[in-house]
């Protein structure tokens, strides 16, 4: 199976190395990975060079997609110019962070996954971070989700989904609309890869509102916005989390902004996460 990957990474001199490591050393080679730089100001590039002199399936490009870190719209920019220079023979494209370690197998179990089930559109294991020395699952979302730091998509599921949207929630919206279009999202928990970085570490005091705005684009609506809310807050033990994602819903319903799924695939959305939500409460 033919796989790419693009990374993303914006001054990650201090975990590149670690990531790229662990994947050149895979039982199932990638055809190809792009490194896209995205306007580093340490040593990121020197790590790249190293990587790609010595293998010939490692090439970089250089990007400049926002001044500040903003999430989804930043590494989605990033994606999209490594996106350019990718070989579009790929059976499987995959969006992977900067920071992670995988294990040797990660590719190759992720390509069983993809030969076992025709419909199976995305797939991915789970993230793990270091608590006092002992690698535990990074626990902020359901284990039927991939995490944005290891997407995994199959071409035809990349393609009818549009590809990835340039937004917070990227990485809720694409599992959704895959769904819309009849595939599967497949995760296989033995599959346990170290994230280096905590999520959102790096993130703005401007971006608090995004998670509320980001629902609000997915035509989440009120009350599913508010259980999603509390589930969130909940799992990051943060009652200002809360209030920001209220607020930023609010801010986003009054000046309203503009949707990133149509009526049709909002409804088929909001079906779904009603079916989830009645399926753990019976």
């Amino acid at each position: 199976m033919n796989i790419q990957i693009i990374i993303p990474a914006h001054n990650e001199e201090a975990f590149l190395a670690q990531t790229l490591k662990s994947l050149v050393v895979q039982t199932l080679q990638p055809k190809k990975i792009v490194i896209v730089n995205d306007g580093s100001k340490d040593d990121t590039q020197q790590i790249i060079d190293l990587f790609s002199e010595k293998y010939s399936f490692i090439t970089s490009v250089a990007s400049n997609a926002m001044s500040k870190h903003e999430p989804g719209s930043k590494v989605i920019n990033a994606f999209y110019k490594g996106y350019e220079i990718l070989d579009h023979s790929y059976d499987v494209i995959c969006k992977f962070d900067a920071d992670l370690i995988f294990p040797k197998n990660y590719l190759e179990k992720i390509s069983e996954l993809f030969q076992k089930d025709s419909k199976t559109g995305m797939a991915g294991g789970f993230c793990t971070i270091d608590k006092n020395g002992h690698w535990e699952l990074e626990n902020l979302t359901n284990k039927d989700h991939i995490r944005g730091a290891l997407k995994a998509y199959r071409k035809n599921c990349f393609t009818e989904i549009g590809g990835l949207k340039n937004t917070m929630g990227w990485d809720t919206v694409d599992e959704l609309l895959a769904q819309y279009h009849g595939w599967k999202v497949v995760t296989d928990q033995t599959l346990r890869v170290k994230h280096l970085k905590p999520t959102g570490a790096t993130y703005t005091k401007a971006a608090k509102y995004k998670q509320g705005e980001a629902f609000y684009k997915m035509r989440y609506g009120w009350v599913l916005t508010q259980i999603a809310a509390i589930k969130l807050a909940q799992k990051k033990k943060s009652l200002s989390f809360y209030y920001n994602c209220m607020q930023g819903y609010i801010k986003a319903k009054k000046g309203k902004t503009p949707f990133i799924v149509t009526k049709e695939e909002g409804e088929f959305i909001r079906k779904l996460r009603w079916k989830k939500i009645k399926e753990k409460l019976f």
